[in-house]
């Protein structure tokens, strides 16, 4: 469900289709993501999961489709 769903922001962000995300999708590398992209994916996910804030320290460790799955499920 929350993979589904960020998948979905992600798509709709980066202008790819969903089945082409895996959990080792890297937002730099693969989707060639700048730091305003990363600023837009991540308050949409705050207010898709309702999760408070991700702050500079997290946001940077966040490199795949798979660690933001994880960020996520272990907040809510």
């Amino acid at each position: 469900m929350v993979f589904e769903k960020l998948c979905k922001i992600v798509a709709e962000q980066f202008g790819v289709s969903e089945s082409e995300l895996t959990m080792d999708t890297n937002f730099i590398e693969d989707l060639d993501a700048d730091s305003l992209d990363l600023v837009e994916v991540m308050m949409n996910v705050e207010e898709t999961f309702h999760i408070d804030e991700i702050v500079e320290e997290e946001l940077q460790s966040l490199k795949t489709v798979g660690d933001v799955v994880n960020y996520i499920s272990d907040r809510i």
